[in-house]
């Protein structure tokens, strides 16, 4: 396989005893580490009524970690299309192509984020089904290309921007790897999600994709959680806390990041080992040349030249030396574009 790329993708966790503002303040630090370090892209993700993760309005965000970035790309990871009108997402991302022409990715998925009474808070109109949410892509196709409009003339997403952003489908089941295909969208496997996403996934894509004014071949990325450590023990202790992390969500409970105290103590229940066996494809842990082999092994096995990591870890110091050391292991700057 070429040379691997590999983006990051940031929720702006807040950590136990940390403030909302210190966990966004952390997210732009990592864009700008990320772009340093040679990593290919820096998304967002956009996410509702939590207190564990900030990241709410990925659009928004997106202005800042552009504005103290250069060269890197910027993207969501992603805007859940069913929140919101399709016209606005046209408008809000047009905007953010005319401030940072040629560097906006727009990722998008038909999860709400959220749960269901919060999502039809964002968007009354939403009815949580395929065909509205197609129907949202098609709207979008259409502003983007300033094809749209009514009996009574064109409808125009403004700024008109030279350049839009480049669309991405997220999946994690797999099912919207024919709606990508279909759209001759980019599409992202979202095993961060699913830990039992297969190749086929991106088989079926490749197989049903209909070039698009955006792209004439298919381009898929895989996503996945990411724990590198400088020692096999400190890696242990980053997925022991990533493995809690999971299995808190898992109960509902989606508070403050645990400290290291909490994570180092406690001791896994036999229902919630066999949850942590269940999501262990969900994440890849090890030292730098672990994780080497593992990543390298998952991207040919995907046939991907791209891989997008989420890390979260107890300290900001941890997850900073992890992104570090990944990109050690695949000597990232000497490859970055």
């Amino acid at each position: 396989m070429k040379n691997l790329k590999i983006g990051i993708l940031d929720q702006s966790v807040v950590r136990n005893q940390a403030d909302v503002r210190g966990a966004i303040l952390e997210t732009i630090e990592t864009a700008k580490l990320a772009e340093e370090l040679g990593y290919s892209r820096f998304w967002v993700s956009e996410h509702h009524n939590s207190t564990f993760i900030a990241g709410s309005t990925p659009e928004m965000l997106m202005v800042k970690l552009a504005d103290s970035t250069n060269n890197i790309r910027i993207g969501s990871g992603g805007i859940m299309l069913p929140n919101h009108s399709a016209l606005k997402v046209a408008e809000n991302f047009r905007m953010l192509e005319t401030l940072f022409p040629g560097r906006i990715d727009l990722g998008m998925g038909r999860a709400p984020g959220t749960d269901r009474i919060t999502s039809s808070l964002l968007n009354p109109s939403n009815d949580f089904s395929e065909p509205s949410y197609l129907r949202q892509l098609d709207h979008l196709q259409h502003f983007f290309q300033d094809t749209a409009g009514t009996e009574r003339g064109f409808i125009y997403a403004t700024p008109q921007s030279e350049t839009i952003p480049m669309q991405w489908i997220l999946s994690s089941s797999g099912g919207s790897s024919k709606i990508a295909a279909r759209f001759g969208l980019g599409l992202v496997v979202a095993k961060f999600i699913n830990g039992f996403a297969t190749p086929e996934i991106v088989e079926t894509y490749r197989k049903n994709f209909k070039p698009s004014y955006q792209y004439e071949q298919p381009h898929a990325i895989l996503s996945i959680f990411l724990i590198c450590g400088e020692t096999e023990e400190e890696a242990r202790f980053m997925r022991k806390t990533m493995d809690y992390i999971l299995i808190e969500f898992e109960k509902g409970k989606f508070g403050p990041f645990p400290n290291a105290d909490v994570v180092r103590n406690y001791n896994f229940t036999q229902g919630e080992l066999e949850r942590l066996k269940y999501n262990s494809g969900r994440i890849i842990s090890g030292t730098k040349d672990d994780v080497k082999e593992q990543l390298t092994k998952l991207a040919d096995d995907f046939g991907v030249d791209e891989i997008i990591i989420s890390t979260m870890t107890a300290s900001y110091e941890s997850r900073k030396r992890s992104f570090e050391l990944v990109a050690e292991a695949f000597n990232l700057n000497k490859f970055a574009n």
